[in-house]
């Protein structure tokens, strides 16, 4: 096991260890090898929760936080949610606690500022944490139980005039069978068509999705470009407050040398589809170009369009935080890697 040092650093965080699961909050992630490529600039933002009668969130970047120049390091920050209702002069004293699990011991690895016990949050400063949490070698050797099977769980409790909120969570867990669901969809009478035109629904995932053209483009694309979305089809199944975290890409078909056009620059996007939701592009075509005859991608008025989705995974709530929750059994029962290569093209 490497040598992790527990007392104060020039990072000044303050570790312990913990029998105890977080009070609060916990994000259970079963597919960090993913968000280390998804997450790298903005980190992963986890749901609201409530504490001390206030909205809080985790942000957790899983290679350091890029806007302050940090890098093999792992960074988490407590935010402050919901504060647009709140008057412009409020200020929040806030005694809080970071939680990673060991899940080779069973307990956690806490971690508190070494400098000051209380923190003020206020309209000026909505957001505290730690910009090196713990170095990414420590993170990653698997003798210190921190990622396992690709998966790690943070937690979080805070504490508002001493006030405690029975514990909530989620759990961001991966699919067991993340297959490529290839969607073909044959748009004819094109020069018909003037606003929305949607397909029929097709499933990807155990989840029924469908393709949303706009002829015409939307947004910025109005009158420019064919505009593409994927959307989640009615019936939608997702439980309350789900999200699914989505892979998807589009192409339209040159019919005459059979190749596909997506944007030269664009990589796989990833997404989070929740119910009413949708994603897309809407430039993803100059109209000058898509109908220029020598490009096949009209012919004989009609377009051939390609969805490629794979569903990796879903966040969901917990009825509780303790790592003996279920979603936390089915990944020690499927120790399979999630995430082996991402097309580059």
């Amino acid at each position: 096991m490497a040598n992790l040092n527990l007392e104060k650093d020039v990072s000044g965080v303050l570790r312990s260890f913990s029998d105890s699961p977080p009070t609060h909050y916990s994000v259970e992630i079963q597919l960090f090898s993913l968000l280390i490529e998804t997450y790298s600039e903005n980190g992963y933002e986890s749901k609201e929760f409530e504490a001390g009668g206030y909205k809080w969130k985790l942000v957790f970047h899983p290679n350091g936080n890029k806007k302050k120049n940090v890098k093999d390091h792992i960074s988490l920050y407590l935010v402050m949610a919901g504060t647009d209702s709140l008057d412009s002069s409020w200020e929040v004293y806030v005694d809080f606690r970071l939680f990673l699990l060991d899940q080779n011991k069973g307990n956690y690895l806490v971690f508190e500022d070494a400098l000051t016990k209380k923190k003020c949050f206020h309209g000026a400063m909505r957001s505290a944490g730690f910009d090196k949490l713990i170095p990414l070698e420590d993170f990653t050797d698997v003798s210190n139980g921190f990622l396992v099977d690709d998966t790690c769980v943070f937690g979080a409790e805070v504490f508002v005039c001493k006030e405690r909120r029975t514990g909530k969570g989620e759990c961001l867990a991966r699919m067991k069978e993340a297959s490529v669901c290839k969607h073909v969809w044959k748009v004819e009478k094109f020069s018909s068509l003037d606003a929305a035109y949607e397909s029929e629904p097709f499933t990807a995932g155990g989840y029924n999705w469908k393709i949303k053209l706009y002829p015409k483009g939307c947004g910025e694309g109005k009158g420019s470009h064919l505009s593409l979305f994927l959307y989640l089809a009615s019936p939608i199944t997702l439980p309350p407050g789900s999200e699914l975290f989505v892979e998807y890409r589009f192409r339209i078909l040159d019919q005459i040398h059979h190749q596909h056009h997506h944007p030269s620059s664009a990589k796989n996007w990833f997404r989070h589809f929740r119910d009413g939701t949708g994603w897309g592009c809407r430039k993803f075509i100059e109209q000058e170009t898509f109908g220029q005859v020598d490009k096949g991608f009209l012919k004989n008025d009609a377009c051939i369009v390609e969805a490629e989705v794979t569903v990796h995974g879903i966040s969901k709530a917990l009825s509780q935080t303790s790592p003996q929750s279920q979603c936390f059994k089915t990944l020690r029962r499927t120790p399979k890697r999630f995430w082996e290569s991402l097309d580059k093209a």
